[in-house]
């Protein structure tokens, strides 16, 4: 479950839409819950790839919008899911840790 951030609190990606495509750009949120993925995901030895906090990124037409307690969160699968946005303190902390 996703909730989409507001565009003027985001920094920009870098993420280019090719050309040709009449898509809006991809859109940013902060994911606030996780389901268990796949049955056997576990068994593949497969972690899922985000978690309550990442920031990602996603197409316009990911999954579906929802309204819980007056407030609109997309639901989608984690392969509709462009990437997860890392900022350079966030690498510069990772890297110190090493």
């Amino acid at each position: 479950m996703i909730k989409e951030l507001e565009p003027d609190r985001i920094r920009q990606s870098g993420l280019v839409v090719p050309p040709g495509t009449h898509e809006p750009p991809p859109q940013h949120g902060i994911v606030l819950a996780v389901g268990t993925g796949l049955d056997w995901w576990a068994q593949a030895g497969i972690e899922m790839p985000v978690s309550p906090g990442d920031h990602v990124v996603f197409p316009f037409s990911a999954g579906s919008w929802v309204e819980i307690e007056e407030e609109r969160l997309l639901v989608c699968r984690v392969g509709e899911l462009f990437g997860v946005l890392e900022f350079v303190e966030e690498r510069a902390a990772l890297r110190e840790q090493d």
